[in-house]
């Protein structure tokens, strides 16, 4: 058994996964009386849809330059973040490391699977404590959760530095690459063919523009992504999310990406003109923490003038912050008028 394997709950080692036909069938059937389905076209959805996403995966690999046994497609990140726990942490027994503060579904997931989660906090400047990171963790630790760029901080770390916990941590490092697309320091997702402890998420929900779809990807190790599958529910990734996901990976997202880069810039320059703003936090993602004189105050008018943004003003090393999405040219010119009429 190796290191991996080892760290995998036992049941889940030994699994059974469920299994269709068309996953069991080698052949190109034209007629199918397998599965119970209606034979009425309807609106074009009377077929479940591929479990494995095929067509979709291929499509992603082209892209991400990953072979196709290296991708999991999820309803969303969170369906990767959740499963995470259920292979690997024996409820009541394993626990977690994560970056506080962080993204919430880490502990929320967490909680759900009756797992602990010891959360490490950043540094004052949201910098990574990697000391602290391994001091936190015990016999019992499987999972390590970062985010790079972090939410709500919007800083990404440095890639040599995340290496070397990679490197060094005894269990899986599950590294949350949400917000890569808009950082200059890349992303590691070539790494899972290297190191074999290291999952990386990504998903489709920001610079691809399609949150409404709930299409999160998972890149790690063959036997981990073999893993996730057989754990997953049958039919995660709908027929309709396939095939609108399809089309939209035809179209590049790079003008885009650009141009909000550009309005992030545009934004962290111009904000700190206003009085009542006291810091905007550098980032690498497509969003701003800024820190406010009265930040409860300003979501409210905010929120009057229809611009609704975060308020992370009670979240560990955010006091008085509220975060800003970066939005349209339009949006942020809404935003920035909006902001100047702030008394």
């Amino acid at each position: 058994m190796n290191k991996i394997e080892a760290l995998v709950r036992p049941n889940i080692r030994i699994l059974s996964p469920y299994s269709t036909a068309r996953d069991e069938c080698q052949g190109t059937p034209d007629i199918f009386l397998d599965a119970n389905e209606s034979p009425y076209p309807g609106i074009g959805y009377n077929r479940y849809p591929d479990p494995r996403q095929k067509a979709l995966k291929q499509r992603i690999s082209a892209i991400k330059g990953l072979p196709v046994e290296n991708i999991f497609l999820g309803n969303g990140s969170d369906e990767a973040i959740d499963l995470m726990f259920r292979i690997f942490c024996t409820p009541g027994q394993d626990n977690a490391v994560a970056i506080v503060p962080s993204y919430g579904m880490y502990t929320v997931a967490a909680d759900i699977n009756d797992v602990k989660v010891r959360g490490v906090q950043l540094g004052a400047d949201f910098s990574l404590p990697v000391d602290e990171l391994f001091a936190a963790a015990d016999a019992n630790t499987k999972l390590l959760f970062l985010c790079s760029p972090n939410n709500p901080s919007g800083n990404a770390f440095e890639p040599a530095q995340l290496l070397d916990l990679i490197q060094r941590f005894p269990g899986i490092v599950v590294l949350d690459e949400a917000y890569a697309d808009f950082s200059a320091k890349g992303s590691l997702r070539h790494k899972v063919l290297e190191f074999p402890n290291l999952v990386v998420l990504q998903t489709f929900s920001k610079a691809y523009g399609m949150a409404g779809l709930r299409l999160g990807l998972a890149f790690a190790n063959a036997y981990v992504t073999d893993l996730m599958n057989r754990v997953k529910y049958p039919y995660n990734i709908s027929q309709a999310a396939q095939e609108a996901a399809f089309r939209a990976l035809e179209a590049p997202v790079q003008d885009k990406v650009e141009e909000i880069v550009a309005q992030r810039a545009r934004l962290a320059g111009t904000l700190p003109s206003f009085p009542f703003v006291k810091k905007v936090w550098p980032s690498d993602a497509n969003f701003l923490l800024v820190q406010v004189d009265d930040p409860d105050r300003l979501y409210g008018h905010l929120l009057s003038d229809g611009i609704i943004v975060r308020n992370r003003s009670r979240q560990p090393l955010c006091a008085g912050c509220l975060r800003l999405t970066v939005g349209t040219p339009r949006e942020n010119d809404n935003l920035l008028q909006s902001l100047s009429r702030y008394e």
